[in-house]
């Protein structure tokens, strides 16, 4: 099966700045006709008017239903939902290049796994009941951490960094806690399984502007990491030995990239849970509409089609049953970014 990266010819300044504009208007789109999308629908227009006037002044006797429900209840979650599909879309290509293998994910070094551990072990024994409400959050991110450190060292060895056994490593780690997650969850109180299932498929239902301000801040640092990092990401495409030859510092650059994306990872299940396919699926989306795997093009086009993407499916998770039920966020993902991942590896004749 061959899953690699392979470099191709890039194609023209006018075709990116066209998919650019594409992508970014989709994006804005999202946005938009999501905030207007819910119990109570409003006009396109109003809702727009009241994004560009910015949050309602609490002195003001004339604020408008519209306002509100924009303001206070859609938009934090929009715009969570925005960072979240940048992120992992980011950590997904972070990872890819690492392994030079398009099919590798963010969650390949065991972050989620971790992560649900970490907050379980909270959720079940009502730890956030005596802490502050980043408990859960808290506890899945030092969750995450760990598990990459027991990687990390397992995968370094003299000096040097191997891919392999990251992969390796990150098998053995995730079926571990897999296993430890789910005797926690055996252990735990019936009535705490749901509260528990809930976020280990995703769930933005509860998520604050602080906690976006978080992952956004996650966000910056990995993006920034990865696009001073993008030409000697182009040049370890085409093998260590070539990257070794014009001056790249390999081992430094294994480093970044799993530190990168593994902080970006976390950042996001601490707060939202574990959403599946956007890191994988969308790197891969934004190759093909590149025309070329240049880092410096396909690193900002993925975290703006992960965001509109993401937007578009916490819609649908929200809006999506007719008896106001809302859908755990990672089944969405689940269900959209499967069979089209699929076929996509069918045309690309991956798979047998």
């Amino acid at each position: 099966m061959n899953t690699g990266i392979r470099p191709r010819r890039s194609r023209g300044t006018a075709h990116n700045w066209i998919i650019f504009s594409v992508s970014t208007a989709a994006l804005v789109g999202s946005v938009v006709i999501s905030a207007s999308l819910g119990p109570v629908h409003y006009p396109l227009l109003a809702v727009a008017q009241s994004i560009f006037h910015g949050p309602p002044n609490s002195a003001s006797v004339d604020i408008k239903d519209v306002d509100i429900a924009v303001w206070s209840l859609r938009l934090p979650r929009i715009l969570f939902a925005a960072l979240t599909g940048a992120s992992l879309s980011c950590a997904g290509l972070a990872f890819q290049s690492l392994m030079k293998n398009s099919l590798a994910d963010p969650y390949v070094a065991g972050v989620s796994a971790g992560a649900s551990v970490g907050s379980e072990a909270v959720l079940l024994h009502h730890g956030e009941m005596y802490l502050s409400g980043f408990a859960v959050p808290a506890a899945a991110f030092l969750g995450s951490l760990a598990s990459l450190l027991l990687v990390f060292s397992t995968a370094r060895r003299n000096g040097k960094f191997s891919v392999s056994t990251l992969i390796l490593a990150g098998v053995i780690t995730n079926a571990f806690l897999g296993s430890l997650s789910t005797l926690l969850i055996e252990l735990g109180r019936p009535d705490d399984t749901l509260r528990v299932l809930v976020r280990m498929m995703g769930s933005f239902q509860d998520v604050t502007f602080i906690q976006s301000g978080i992952v956004g801040i996650a966000l910056a640092a990995g993006y920034c990491t990865l696009w001073a990092n993008s030409r000697a990401m182009n040049a370890y495409s085409f093998g260590e030995d070539t990257a070794l030859r014009i001056g790249i510092d390999v081992e430094r650059l294994k480093i970044l990239l799993i530190a990168a994306g593994s902080v970006l990872t976390a950042a996001v299940v601490a707060f939202g849970g574990i959403v599946g396919f956007v890191g994988l699926a969308v790197p891969h989306i934004a190759r093909k509409l590149a025309g070329s795997p240049n880092h410096a093009v396909v690193l900002p086009l993925s975290a703006i089609v992960g965001s509109a993407l993401m937007v578009a499916a916490d819609t649908i998770a929200r809006c999506g049953l007719p008896d106001g039920r809302e859908l755990p966020v990672g089944i969405v993902t689940a269900f959209l970014g499967a069979p089209f991942f699929y076929v996509i590896l069918r045309k690309a004749k991956t798979i047998s």
